[in-house]
């Protein structure tokens, strides 16, 4: 892998003088949130955004906050596409929701990622909920997402029957780089033609190319903020040789340009992409969010408005716990 993309900091006052700390509420619980707190500050390229969540400890969030300078510093790489197809998320909802979710999609869906392994559920639930997602969605491309909830014999056993709703990958059904690759050999011994992306492999581990090196997957995950900014994901998904999937994490649009900014300058977009999180968010700091319509995201900047961040701001003890973690974030970038 080359060296890192440099980014020069600016001062933690340049930051702490424009950012505000907003909540903003959501459509239906993901990731165990139902209203997403995160900050956005401005630059003199625009805006970024410092949404880590909250039991990411310093380092983590550190490069989260080095995403943000970039957005709002230097901006984005030229991109190579105008528009960017994007997936629906369908989060661990009861079978009987999912057309409600899907609801909250503009137009034509032409793929779904549907979160299953959900903790104190069962593999019933899942495959109701898939089920449903192909009921509703007989022609989409489905795929699941299991957030590392399985050990590898759930995984084998879950992933042979939801195999069945012919699925196009599986994202990160199991927690180490070692079970990815097992469950991947172990699904072709049985026949079972199913790709396995790796999600947390790639953007927790101390060196995200070491799935592509250990041939554990068939894609992977990318996400602009746990990778440190749109650059620094371009040259990961070069050297790891694999096609890439861009996501989200639950931003506001400041967030979700920077995700389009990567996926407008990969060279190779084979997949839809996890940009369309924000049509499970009631509130957002901008008039024309960032949503996807029959499937595309258009590539286009972020008009905040000073009106929703004062609607959705952040007060007291909350807004100063924020600013806390971004001169902490700031402090271990700068070391």
């Amino acid at each position: 892998m080359t060296s890192p993309h440099t980014l020069d900091l600016p001062p933690v006052d340049a930051l702490l003088d424009t950012v505000r700390v907003v909540a903003l509420p959501m459509r239906v619980k993901f990731r165990g949130v139902t209203v997403r707190e995160t900050a956005v500050f401005r630059g003199p390229a625009g805006w970024g955004e410092f949404g880590p969540f909250p039991e990411y400890q310093d380092a983590e969030a550190s490069q989260w906050l080095r995403a943000g300078i970039e957005a709002a510093w230097q901006g984005f790489p030229a991109p190579v596409r105008e528009s960017i197809p994007v997936n629906a998320t369908v989060p661990a909802v009861p079978a009987d929701r999912v057309g409600d979710v899907l609801a909250g999609y503009g137009g034509a869906v032409p793929a779904v990622k549907i979160k299953v392994a959900e903790r104190g559920q069962s593999l019933a639930d899942d495959v109701a909920r898939v089920a449903a997602v192909r009921d509703f969605l007989p022609d989409a491309e489905l795929r699941v997402d299991a957030n590392m909830g399985w050990g590898q014999d759930q995984a084998v056993a879950a992933l042979t029957e939801l195999a069945a709703f012919d699925l196009q990958y599986a994202e990160q059904p199991v927690a180490t780089i070692e079970g990815l690759a097992a469950v991947r050999q172990r699904l072709r011994d049985k026949n079972i033609d199913l790709k396995i992306a790796a999600d947390e492999s790639v953007r927790k581990a101390e060196d995200p190319l070491a799935v592509a090196r250990a041939g554990a997957a068939d894609l992977i995950i990318v996400k602009v903020a746990p990778l440190g900014g749109v650059r620094r994901a371009l040259e990961i998904v070069r050297d790891a040789g694999l096609p890439a999937v861009v996501s989200s994490a639950i931003d506001s649009s400041v967030g979700i340009r920077a995700g389009v900014a990567l996926a407008a300058a990969l060279p190779e977009l084979p997949y839809a992409c996890g940009l369309g999180t924000l049509s499970l968010m009631e509130g957002d700091v901008t008039r024309e969010p960032l949503k996807p319509q029959d499937g595309f995201i258009a590539v286009r900047d972020v008009a905040v408005d000073e009106g929703l961040l004062d609607e959705f701001a952040v007060t007291g003890e909350r807004r100063d716990w924020w600013l806390d973690r971004i001169r902490r974030a700031h402090a271990h970038l700068a070391s």
